[in-house]
């Protein structure tokens, strides 16, 4: 560990609190030289760090950088000592991990990739996802897969799950699942979900899942075409939101990805759902596709994710992802 990240950890655990300059060096058995050199190398990554002739260093309650240490505070016991990787930005996360999984070493069989912005952010059917700096969660998991892979579409659904409800826990807010993969808040799309596969290259067998989450925190300007539809859980940054909702969704949904086929979380995506007893129209390719849609009520969610759904002539349907699309009507 370098000795800024070290600094860095220190000043976490005693966030809002001095920290002597000479405390720190004794500590980490280095200079007062090095540790100012830290310092400032930390600012110019964005972290508020006061600095008192006679109190010593203080990184500010208020800070909302993204963080390691920051992260680790608030993740459970039975998901802290998960690997988690930190990069300022990046094309986007799910390529990130698709690299580290792919030329990186031994991937364990959890891993977590997270950004502070996107330069190429994705969603599903080669959509763009808007990912500036500062104001989102952008981060991807990578998911040895230990599972039958048939049934790896509920990896997105266990995801969707676990963002509501990790919202729910810090925020108290009630946010809605559009199947199968965006999470609304308010009326507007605040989180969406891409699910891939990392196969190996001889054998041709999925080794590794990547599940990328994008969440709008405290996005505040939106692309023109996203305007109408874009939202965001905040108007303002919060003290501690962004790592404590990094930290929470880990929490929610680690421990889903281990008993997936025991479908522990459908009760509680139901419960979110807001497409369930909706008049829906179904694209067959997607939205941007030419298919006309067909109308249709969506009647539920089955065991494995997908979304059953009734046509106008009665017969009906179920839905898996792919190249199938809904809108809600209104």
């Amino acid at each position: 560990m370098s000795t800024k990240s070290k600094v860095l950890n220190i000043l976490e655990s005693k966030r809002g609190k001095a920290v002597s300059g000479q405390d720190l060096a004794e500590q980490m058995g280095i200079s007062r030289t090095a540790i100012n050199k830290a310092v400032k190398a930390l600012r110019k990554e964005g972290f508020p760090i006061m600095a008192s002739p006679r109190r010593g260093y203080t990184l500010s309650d208020q800070s909302d950088v993204l963080s390691i240490p920051a992260i680790r505070t608030h993740l459970s016991p039975e998901t802290d000592r998960i690997p988690i990787e930190l990069f300022r930005s990046v094309t986007s996360t799910n390529d990130k991990a698709r690299e580290l999984a792919t030329f990186g070493p031994a991937i364990p069989a959890r891993a977590v990739v997270l950004a502070n912005e996107q330069t190429a952010g994705r969603g599903r059917l080669g959509r763009s996802f808007y990912s500036p700096a500062d104001t989102g969660i952008y981060m991807s998991f990578l998911i040895k897969s230990e599972f039958d892979i048939t049934h790896a579409g509920l990896i997105t659904t266990a995801a969707a799950t676990a963002v509501v409800a990790a919202i729910k826990k810090l925020t108290g807010m009630d946010a809605e699942i559009k199947w199968v993969n965006d999470v609304f808040f308010n009326g507007k799309k605040i989180c969406g979900i891409l699910t891939e596969a990392v196969s190996d290259f001889e054998s041709g067998q999925i080794q590794y899942l990547v599940v990328g989450i994008g969440i709008n925190c405290s996005t505040k300007r939106f692309p023109k075409e996203l305007a109408g539809t874009g939202g965001s859980l905040t108007e303002e940054n919060e003290p501690f939101f962004r790592n404590a909702l990094v930290a929470e969704v880990i929490n929610h949904f680690i421990p889903l990805t281990y008993h997936l086929e025991e479908r522990e979380f459908l009760p509680y995506y139901r419960e979110h759902s807001m497409v369930i007893g909706k008049k829906i129209t179904v694209y067959r390719g997607g939205l941007d596709s030419n298919s006309e849609g067909q109308l249709a009520t969506a009647e539920g969610i089955d065991d494995n994710g997908g979304l059953m759904v009734r046509y106008g002539d009665g017969t009906k349907e179920t839905l898996a992802t792919g190249e199938i699309s809904i809108r809600l009507e209104k």
